[in-house]
């Protein structure tokens, strides 16, 4: 997704460059990129100039928005999950459990996050130039 928001504005960018420019095997890319077509992150065109581009600006793009797409829900375990919960087999006590409160925690300070980090913002910490200070 950085790859193409890098890009954004210029065209369609070929599931194989991404491939070969990111060292990611391309049939391992091609189900995510279908994935995050599928889910409207991403359009695709077939054909001269086509390729993947983003479906809106990478300022509207969230870290969050790709993750749980990818990967599911933020929550460490089910029992906290906003969009999957699931109580804990062995939990007898969901209300006084405080390894669920701290996962809570964990995954509110998550979400926050991923949430608030768009793929614009990446992109400027990606680019930023690494500063080298020796001074003693």
């Amino acid at each position: 997704m950085l790859h193409l928001a890098e890009r954004e504005g210029q065209g369609g960018v070929q599931g194989a460059d991404i491939a070969a420019t990111q060292t990611i095997p391309k049939k391992f890319l091609d189900a995510i990129l279908l994935e995050l077509k599928n889910q409207g992150l991403l359009y695709s065109k077939k054909g001269k100039g086509g390729g993947y581009t983003l479906a809106r600006p990478a300022a509207r793009i969230t870290a969050g928005q790709i993750i749980r797409i990818l990967d599911g829900p933020l929550a460490p375990i089910p029992c906290v999950s906003v969009s999957s919960y699931r109580p804990c087999t062995d939990c007898a006590d969901e209300a006084a459990c405080q390894i669920r409160r701290v996962m809570q925690k964990v995954r509110d300070a998550t979400a926050e996050i991923l949430d608030n980090t768009t793929l614009k913002e990446m992109m400027g910490e990606r680019k930023a130039p690494l500063i080298m200070n020796y001074d003693i």
